[in-house]
């Protein structure tokens, strides 16, 4: 009789034990989701965007495009690659030159910020908030580039988040 009761009890311990062990590695791989999946852009200011991308044109042959009228207008290159785990989509990588007042990169006064891609914005923003970090509560997106998100290092520098916008 014994052995009766002890052999279903096994089984669902046995279950239970497995379910707890599957949800932790389910977490643990939910908290690798969050993080970084790569560099979307290098953003610096400057002066003279217009003139700055003029020399990096003529010295690196990096082909800077103006994204409005003027010298004062914002600079962008994208460099373009492919995903290595899905070799027919391809992603870009950012070099931007922004005027000098620009106000995009945040209070911290830093002449440069780091875009990164994310895949999961929102949880991410909420990880670091719950961490005690600065996040900026506001997400900006769209449909033709997706979702952007901000938070700031610890010594001052406005950090751009990136959720692309799915294939």
């Amino acid at each position: 009789m014994k052995f009766e009761l002890w052999m279903p009890c096994a089984i669902v311990v046995s279950f239970a034990l497995g379910m707890v062990l599957q949800s932790a590695r389910g977490s643990s791989a939910a908290n690798d989701a969050i993080k970084v999946t790569g560099v979307g852009g290098f953003f610096i200011k400057a002066q003279s965007p217009g003139k700055l991308a003029d020399w990096y044109r003529t010295h690196l042959g990096i082909a800077l495009q103006a994204a409005g009228q003027g010298e004062h207008a914002m600079q962008y290159h994208p460099f373009d690659w492919r995903e290595k785990d899905h070799p027919d989509t391809i992603g870009a990588t950012v070099f931007s030159i922004f005027p000098a007042d620009t106000k995009y990169f945040g209070p911290g006064g830093s002449p440069f910020m780091l875009n990164f891609r994310v895949a999961h914005l929102e949880r991410l923003l909420a990880q670091l908030k719950q961490d005690g970090i600065e996040v900026s509560d506001k997400i900006v997106g769209d449909d033709s580039s997706g979702k952007f998100g901000w938070a700031m290092d610890p010594e001052g520098h406005r950090i751009e988040l990136w959720e692309p916008k799915p294939e």
